[in-house]
């Protein structure tokens, strides 16, 4: 198997596959020690990935060696280290908030094994991460991995607490992103290191995705561009849209295969890619395109009480008043309130997914409300 992962780096290389997460990834890790950083990156499985889409260490069993093809791009100062970790929370994350401050030009990478086990090292993240400046002037780049997304799993393999995060974000004191493609995650690492200032950053990154086709990247979005904190849709006429669906992450691909499965060239669907800072200007720019719309949508996976919904609905109402084209109205579609991130059984999520996925295309409700 990982034979095969390696033979179908080489063929994305040679611009025969399209890029996957884990190519991605390992070009921007390539390319940010080719620009003369140290990469530190520690988990609690992070040389292959919970979802062993990474391999970035090759372990022959019989002869008790490793390989890191990484090392190969070694000088200098520019190292990297790929760590699995014991399995403490809170005391790895400390460690690497405290190398992170005194090596700003190290890209540090903390790696939760799911993005729910992070509660574990909450006292970190509210103590130091989302306060250390503000509190001491220490400035801070560490990157936090947080596999999220719901698919079945479960309530405690389901949910990085996206909103708690969202809820320590003041006065610019961190990033909070989720990347839908490897291309974005490929120019978020990018950027993070070529920036002038260091604020840590907070990525909730996939877990299905990782090997979705229908998420794979070209290579020229590799070679080109930049990270894009909002993605508009490019499928449809603006003229024609009467329906704008705002979206963070994996429910995007659920919304587009089924409006692939039943089209409709009145919706559109927007992705927010980084949630703080929140980009309204750009945002304001790509509604203003949709001179007919009547309604926006945020849809999201989470209940309505967690995920992104409290914590930029102050945003998203405000790039509406500002629509050129007049006031809309703003609804909500997603999971019903819940005390638990996600139930317990794979065919009520399924339900539940399909179900919020209609509401947003739609507007057919359920039993979740209108949460104006």
């Amino acid at each position: 198997r990982i034979k095969k992962i390696y033979q179908d780096r080489v063929k994305m290389m040679n611009g025969e596959l399209k890029m996957d997460w884990g190519f991605a990834e390992t070009m921007a890790y390539a390319s940010i020690l080719n620009d003369g950083y140290q990469i530190r990156i520690d988990g609690q499985d992070s040389q292959r990935g919970t979802f062993f889409h990474r391999h970035a260490v090759i372990h022959n069993v019989t002869q008790n060696e490793s390989y890191m093809p990484l090392k190969s791009l070694e000088h200098g100062k520019a190292r990297i280290s790929i760590i699995n970790s014991v399995l403490s929370e809170e005391a790895v994350l400390a460690f690497e908030y405290g190398y992170a401050t005194s090596e700003p030009n190290a890209l540090i990478i903390w790696e939760a094994q799911f993005g729910d086990f992070a509660n574990g090292a909450q006292v970190v993240i509210d103590q130091f991460i989302s306060s250390g400046e503000a509190k001491w002037g220490r400035f801070c780049g560490l990157v936090m991995f947080l596999p999220h997304g719901f698919e079945g799993q479960g309530p405690e393999h389901s949910s990085a607490r996206l909103e708690r995060y969202l809820q320590l974000c003041a006065v610019n004191n961190m990033q909070v992103c989720m990347p839908s493609t490897p291309a974005q995650m490929f120019h978020l690492l990018r950027r993070q290191m070529l920036r002038k200032v260091r604020k840590p950053l907070i990525v909730m990154t996939p877990k299905s995705l990782l090997r979705y086709k229908g998420a794979a990247s070209e290579q020229s979005q590799l070679t080109q561009g930049e990270f894009q904190n909002v993605i508009p849709d490019r499928r449809v006429d603006d003229d024609k849209v009467e329906r704008v669906i705002l979206c963070s992450g994996k429910v995007y691909y659920d919304i587009i295969n089924e409006l692939q499965a039943n089209p409709n060239n009145k919706v559109a669907v927007i992705r927010v890619e980084q949630l703080y800072p929140f980009p309204r200007k750009l945002l304001i720019k790509y509604i203003d395109s949709y001179k007919n719309c009547k309604v926006f949508i945020w849809c999201q996976e989470e209940p309505i009480n967690q995920g992104a919904w409290f914590q930029i609905r102050h945003h998203l109402k405000y790039c509406i008043k500002n629509h050129k084209h007049g006031n809309k109205f703003l609804h909500f579609a997603g999971r019903p309130h819940s005390p638990s991130p996600a139930v317990g059984s794979s065919k009520a999520h399924a339900k539940q997914q399909i179900q919020l996925v209609k509401e947003a295309i739609n507007g057919e409700r359920g039993s979740n409300i209108d949460a104006e």
